[in-house]
């Protein structure tokens, strides 16, 4: 999977948290995710795979032969989205070589260049945007589909040498209780 579908893939998971609840993690829709994430690590034939109780997600890209005893590395991302507005039935849309004009994002939302000049930036670029009902969720399943598509890339290419890798995939980063 490329990282653009492991992307859209994972923003179609509601994964919204909440400041009011009282569990760990503030909503069991987060576990959802991390249960696939858990189950698509090891599909990748990585290993010490497991999640907690809590959610929390860890699993380890081996080293390779000669680099055992280099420093491990660790990745990190959080799966959660803010509580500030709906993570669910998003329906991402996706721009092929942006031209630099205005984004309309539905019959209400419009981003205008005028407003947002930093969008020049990207032209030529593929942009991927929310259509302005929901949130995106690119804040960090963005991260969450690099580290996944870079540990896919290196399960299946040996020949890059690399001392251990682990990475670990948390809940509720958007309400400040990753840690609680």
């Amino acid at each position: 999977m490329d990282l653009k579908e492991r992307f859209l893939k994972y923003v179609s998971y509601d994964t919204q948290s909440s400041e009011e609840s009282t569990t760990y993690p503030s909503t069991e829709k987060q576990k959802v995710l991390l249960a696939d994430l858990a189950e698509e690590m090891r599909t990748l034939g990585m290993t010490d795979v497991g999640m907690d109780r809590y959610g929390y997600v860890m699993g380890t890209i081996p080293a390779t032969k000669g680099c055992e005893n280099a420093p491990v590395i660790g990745f990190i991302a959080h799966v959660d989205t803010s509580p500030d507005m709906s993570g669910a039935d998003v329906r991402p849309r996706v721009i092929e070589e942006y031209d630099g004009g205005d984004i309309f994002l539905n019959g209400q939302l419009t981003m205008r260049v005028e407003e947002f000049p930093e969008l020049a930036l990207f032209k030529g670029h593929t942009l991927i945007h929310t259509d302005g009902t929901t949130l995106l969720g690119a804040d960090d399943k963005a991260g969450v589909a690099e580290i996944m598509t870079a540990a896919e890339y290196l399960m299946t290419h040996p020949e890059v040498a690399h001392g251990k890798i682990r990475i670990g995939f948390t809940p509720d980063e958007e309400v400040g209780r990753g840690v609680d």
